[in-house]
């Protein structure tokens, strides 16, 4: 059964990881858009830069538990990649305090800024004036989602700790040392 929930929670974070994917075009044709309307057109426009920052943020924080699934997230691999898998484990499980503690407060004050938000309906004060609500949302949901994958890391570390085989996630995830 906890496999199950390990593998659900994994899938959920490559569902997301994939469906967001498309904002990284989307970013990409708004700036083109932006150098096109303010050097060529001769007309800048509010808007393409505000909303690519904000599709930036909401990429930037679903994005973390796809991420850690697939092992992406950067690792100081000068001697971490010289590890044994179980010494790599073990050094996980005792740095993983330090990821808990600061995605519980991520949770924790990023739940309170997205509530305040939603609850006075906030918009931006420029002159497009979008709701920026939704983004701020996007952080509690992303730090639960990342949380979420980290406790899967940190049963799956507690595994190969204590000599067990991982549990099958069925995804490719990057090992450190693998891309240099």
């Amino acid at each position: 059964m906890l496999g199950a929930l390990m593998r659900a929670v994994t899938r959920a974070n490559g569902w997301i990881g994939r469906a967001i994917s498309p904002l990284l075009l989307a970013m990409f044709v708004l700036l083109l858009a932006e150098v096109f309307f303010r050097y060529i057109a001769g007309a800048p426009k509010v808007w393409t830069g505000e909303l690519t920052q904000m599709l930036f943020g909401v990429y930037a924080v679903l994005a973390g538990g796809y991420i850690m699934a697939r092992g992406g997230h950067v690792n100081v691999d000068i001697l971490y990649s010289r590890f044994s898998p179980r010494t790599r484990a073990i050094v996980d499980l005792i740095t993983s305090s330090l990821f808990f503690v600061f995605l519980g407060a991520l949770v924790y004050f990023g739940s309170s800024l997205a509530w305040e938000s939603i609850e006075f309906w906030e918009r931006s004060q420029s002159a497009w004036n979008p709701p920026i609500w939704p983004v701020k949302l996007a952080i509690p949901v992303g730090a639960i989602l990342l949380l979420l994958q980290g406790l899967v890391k940190f049963v799956q570390d507690l595994r190969i700790a204590l000599g067990l085989p991982p549990v099958d996630l069925g995804i490719e995830t990057v090992e450190p040392g693998a891309d240099s």
